[in-house]
Formats: structure tokens, sequence, C-alpha cells
């Protein structure tokens, strides 16, 4: 009974591990996305001016 329920266990560990880890690469996707678009929006406008859109 118990090494049944120590592998239901890792069973569900790995599976919510698989499912944080995707979720975690449409994060990181989304935030590439945004990024470029800022930088594309920001260096092709301000009025002809080059300028950074982000604080570093």
């Amino acid at each position: 009974m118990v090494p049944l329920l120590l592998v239901l266990l890792l069973a569900l560990l790995l599976f919510g591990a698989g499912f944080a880890l995707k979720a975690l690469w449409y994060v990181a996707v989304a935030v590439l996305i945004i990024w470029a678009l800022g930088f594309v929006l920001r260096s092709a406008g301000a009025g002809g001016k080059r300028g950074r859109w982000y604080r570093w």
C-alpha cells in the first residue's frame, strides 16, 4: 500500500512540475514579445529621437 501511495505522489509531483514549467514557458514567451514590441515601437517613434524605453 505504501509503495503505491509513493508512486502516486511522485506522479502528482511530476505532473505539477511539468505543468508549472510549461506555464513558465508561456510567460517567458509573452514577456519576450512585449519586450520586442516595446523596443521596436520606441526606437521607431518618439518624434525622431531615439530613446530607451527601459531603465537598466
